[in-house]
């Protein structure tokens, strides 16, 4: 009997090592990272689940370090979709704009096309703004794991998923907000596009400095846009509108400049701008942000917002289009024909 409770004993004893010695080296561990050790073993996880379904590599130049930072497509639309839509934004929105994003680099992939560092892209909005897990822990800080994790969901619920127009790739723009409605691809690029048409928008009003003023001296305005203005009191005259009320064509004494141009050249928020004399300045007025062609970023998020589901607002921006699933072969087979 005794040798027999001895060895109960002893099993307990052994059991209770097993149990607690675990916890004990754990929990001190646990207390000091508090929970910030199992946010990084998150995080990691997550970029080796998309390493895993991503056999394919987007190669992206970095400004900053001017160095080639190579990717998993998922990854890479992450990091587009977290640096060119707010975090705060509706998850609808969200997904919206994961499939904008990815549409763009799988287009540049079927296109084939390098830059002259051999990178496919750079992070600028010459393609899509683009920043890695260590940018955005900066520009998130303390709400990172909030705000990363509602954008991980929003990209895996459209994982490999495209719009297409005729089984291809489309031009997927967007831009911030419209002053109204969108503009008609043709009426700003030239190139024709029928799924790139003007829609209303009338939700994009929300948008912080919806309307917008910049001042210009009058020798700052000549210079930027190459003229000469004479008259004391004008400026130039608007000669033509587009569809959506954007300016088109301006007349300064003979030369004429697109809305475009002097959008770009001014470092405008949008085409759709009108302006006054005051001795010698000039003050601009503006209303919206971006150029206006494709998806309204927050008039997705309005839509978002009155229950539209993602597939519903991007039918709605982008006219006549398909939500195309492409499997991990289909996005390899891009790279191979190349």
């Amino acid at each position: 009997m005794k040798s027999i409770k001895t060895l109960i004993t002893a099993g307990l004893t052994t059991c209770s090592v097993v149990i607690i010695l675990p916890t004990l080296l754990v929990l001190p561990f646990h207390s000091q990272t508090d929970g910030r050790l199992v946010d990084q073993l998150q995080n990691k996880a997550n970029q080796v689940e998309a390493s895993n379904n991503d056999a394919v590599q987007i190669s992206v130049f970095r400004t900053k370090t001017e160095k080639i930072e190579k990717l998993p497509i998922e990854e890479y639309v992450l990091g587009v979709v977290a640096s060119e839509m707010p975090a705060s934004f509706e998850p609808e929105a969200l997904k919206a704009q994961s499939l904008s994003a990815r549409t763009f680099i799988v287009k540049r992939l079927k296109e084939g096309s390098l830059l002259d560092d051999g990178a496919m892209v750079n992070d600028t909005v010459q393609f899509q703004v683009f920043q890695d897990r260590d940018d955005l822990k900066k520009r998130y800080g303390a709400k990172y794991n909030q705000k990363i994790k509602k954008i991980e969901e929003a990209v895996k619920a459209t994982t490999g998923q495209i719009l297409t127009y005729n089984g291809q790739p489309i031009t997927a723009s967007f831009f911030s907000s419209s002053n109204g409605y969108t503009e008609n691809s043709e009426d700003y690029w030239k190139n024709d596009l029928p799924y790139l048409k003007s829609v209303a928008s009338p939700w994009d009003s929300v948008a912080p400095n919806y309307i917008a003023k910049k001042s210009f001296t009058i020798k700052d305005f000549e210079e930027r846009l190459g003229v000469k203005i004479n008259s004391k009191t004008g400026v130039g005259k608007v000669i033509s509108r587009t569809e959506s009320n954007r300016v088109d064509q301006v007349d300064f004494g003979g030369k004429i400049i697109t809305g475009r141009e002097i959008r770009e050249k001014l470092e405008l928020r949008s085409t759709d701008f009108t302006w006054e004399r005051n001795a010698d300045e000039i003050i601009i007025t503006t209303i919206g942000n971006g150029h206006g062609v494709g998806m309204s970023q927050y008039g997705a998020n309005a839509l978002a917002k009155q229950g539209k589901l993602f597939d519903d607002i991007v039918k709605y921006y982008y006219n006549g289009i398909e939500i195309t699933k492409l499997s991990k072969k289909d996005i390899q087979g891009l790279v191979k024909n190349n």
